[in-house]
């Protein structure tokens, strides 16, 4: 985790896939711990399932490094498990994510200069 505010995002470059994801999922709103696992599955079509440890383990490390923060928002008790942790992203989470997402702009436009890409379905 950087020091002060003056490091730039690229220290915490290259984000790992799971916590690009979640963050992603983030970026349209709050979410609590197993509703990112659905998401990310429903998005991926099935391709990343993430495990609890994983999971969780992701979740603290995005709040140790201050991507995502835990929400004061809750919805009404009788709609919800109150023991259910809600997350939302911060500004140092939705730029860790630009700056991945440009990263992997340039790694396929690499690709695509150098091999030959089938095209998507």
């Amino acid at each position: 985790m950087p020091n002060s505010k003056q490091d730039t995002i690229e220290h915490f470059q290259p984000l790992s896939l799971p916590i690009f994801h979640m963050l992603l999922a983030l970026s349209e709103g709050e979410r609590h711990g197993y509703a990112l696992k659905r998401e990310i599955l429903k998005r991926t079509q099935g391709q990343i399932n993430l495990a609890s440890g994983a999971l969780y383990g992701s979740i603290n490390k995005m709040l140790k490094d201050e991507f995502i923060a835990e929400s004061e928002e809750r919805p009404d008790p009788h709609l919800d498990d109150e023991r259910r942790r809600y997350y939302r992203i911060t500004p140092l989470g939705r730029r860790a994510l630009q700056a991945e997402a440009v990263r992997l702009r340039h790694l396929v436009r690499l690709a695509e200069a150098r091999i030959e890409l089938p095209e998507l379905a």
